[in-house]
């Protein structure tokens, strides 16, 4: 059965996926610095921007593994971009540039709906406003018997946590403090007694834990 996965979200030591004050000049907010140079260091993201050298290893592996059997993808409307409530016209397109890294459908979880558009590399973004059992639904669809990606951000990971949606998380911890802003696992009322952390391995960069479900989710 394809399953629902989570690839390389980061937290701080203090459980921070974003601090305060996420805007457009800041997408994850203030007090951040550092926290995701484990992944720009990696051979795989520095040679996506036309970069030689870079880090290899457990960090490396973890990027490589985040692009195998991925068909689909969600996200919350908030990291799709800084633009809240209505939408005041149609001209962001997301923090990717045109040809975001996803290359496939998206599908952008929201209370306010707007036209799929398409960009460069076989990135088509779609918007939906059910919820997260309706949106996994329609990309597993899309996804056509290949996994699906739970790009983020915090509060989307928690309510499919809540659900009992997500069947594996791949999470790195960054070693800095952050203080405040938005916090993975708050408010999950009960949504990871089903889960199970199997693996903790470190690097000099960066801590990774992988989380798989006690038992195998009911098909939806």
């Amino acid at each position: 059965m394809p399953k629902l996965r989570v690839h390389n979200f980061t937290i701080s030591l203090d459980g921070y996926a974003a601090g305060p004050n996420q805007r457009l000049d800041a997408p994850f907010g203030d007090g951040v610095e550092g926290m995701h140079d484990w992944m720009f260091a990696t051979r795989t993201v520095r040679a996506a921007q036309g970069l030689d050298g870079g880090t290899e290893g457990l960090d490396n592996d973890r990027i490589l593994l985040a692009e195998q059997g991925i068909g689909a993808t969600v996200m919350g409307r908030n990291m799709f971009g800084p633009v809240r409530g209505e939408w005041p016209d149609h001209s962001w397109t997301g923090w990717w540039g045109p040809n975001p890294p996803y290359h496939n459908d998206v599908f952008v979880m929201t209370h306010h709906l707007r036209p799929s558009f398409s960009l460069e590399g076989g990135n088509t973004f779609h918007f939906v406003d059910q919820g997260p059992e309706a949106a996994l639904k329609l990309a597993f669809d899309a996804a056509d018997g290949k996994d699906v990606l739970l790009a983020g951000g915090a509060a989307t990971i928690r309510q499919f946590l809540r659900a009992g949606l997500i069947d594996e998380m791949y999470l790195v911890i960054a070693p800095i403090f952050i203080g405040g802003g938005e916090r993975l696992f708050d408010d999950l009322d009960g949504g990871l007694d089903g889960y199970r952390c199997v693996e903790q391995a470190s690097t000099s960069a960066a801590t990774h834990l992988h989380i798989t479900r006690r038992e195998p989710r009911a098909a939806l």
